[in-house]
């Protein structure tokens, strides 16, 4: 039994993320559009008559772009807490689930879980997926390793982690010190350290995959990210998702041994 996860896209242009086993699957958040999700999805052979539910994590555009249309066209419910509800997609009343943090919800063998975070939206939530003993989580959108993020990572035998910036090039960097401060004063985003700080201290010893996610444009680079992290990882294989692409598929099982990539993606014009 396994669990199989891509990131469809990652980045504040957008973010998507599947997991999934044979015959069932979710996506966090569509920050893309129904059309990106469908061609990268068809190019990874991943059926969307699969997926049982969106899960929604704030009502930023970069996570709900393409949300209520792809619900609408495929009739897939989406599981939403209400506050966000209220300042996030418009969505046809009979496909909107609601949810409260840490109740977890059961669709067809998978058991998501949404929990609490420090995030500048209205209600942000992180998610992990378990099927049988495997564990997924996604977190991204964090302003600071609170005790709920420390304790849910704890658990996971693959994640996508935030890894926003470095915070040398955030200083240094162009933006203006009202962005700069949104993001690094703990509502906004994890830098590099805060996230390298997470894993060292609290992975599990079958954490087998880390996707460093939702990277910046400006203030980050990808190499510099994977660089840090291989640094630091013995047996955990250090990917990083992209901004303009759907990633490898990873199998996740219950052990330490990572299996790599079922089929290679091809890049993809975004919108």
């Amino acid at each position: 039994m396994a669990l199989h996860i891509t990131s469809l896209n990652s980045g504040s242009n957008g973010n998507c993320y599947y997991i999934g086993n044979n015959t069932t699957a979710i996506l966090v958040d569509v920050g893309i559009s129904c059309r990106e999700v469908e061609k990268r999805m068809k190019k990874l052979d991943l059926p969307l008559k699969n997926v049982k539910g969106i899960f929604v994590s704030h009502e930023h555009g970069d996570h709900i772009k393409g949300v209520s249309t792809l619900a609408n066209k495929y009739q897939i419910p989406v599981y939403i807490s209400t506050l966000t509800a209220k300042n996030g997609p418009r969505l046809i009343t009979q496909l909107s689930k609601s949810f409260s943090n840490h109740q977890q919800i059961m669709l067809d063998g998978l058991a998501i879980t949404p929990f609490s975070k420090q995030h500048d939206a209205i209600d942000p939530y992180s998610f992990i997926i378990e099927y049988n003993t495997i564990c997924v989580g996604v977190f991204t959108d964090i302003g600071v390793c609170c005790a709920n993020v420390k304790n849910y990572f704890a658990k996971c035998h693959a994640l996508f982690l935030e890894s926003n910036y470095d915070e040398v090039m955030l200083e240094n960097g162009r933006y203006p010190l009202h962005l700069k401060n949104r993001i690094r004063n703990g509502q906004g985003h994890l830098s590099n350290k805060q996230a390298l700080e997470l894993f060292v201290e609290h992975k599990n010893e079958n954490l087998s995959h880390l996707i460093l996610a939702h990277l910046s444009k400006e203030n980050n680079t990808p190499d510099l990210v994977k660089e840090l992290f291989q640094t630091n990882s013995t047996n955990t294989l250090i990917e990083v998702a992209s901004r303009t692409e759907a990633s490898n598929i990873f199998t996740i099982t219950n052990n330490s041994t990572p299996i790599i990539i079922i089929k290679k993606t091809e890049q993809l014009q975004l919108f």
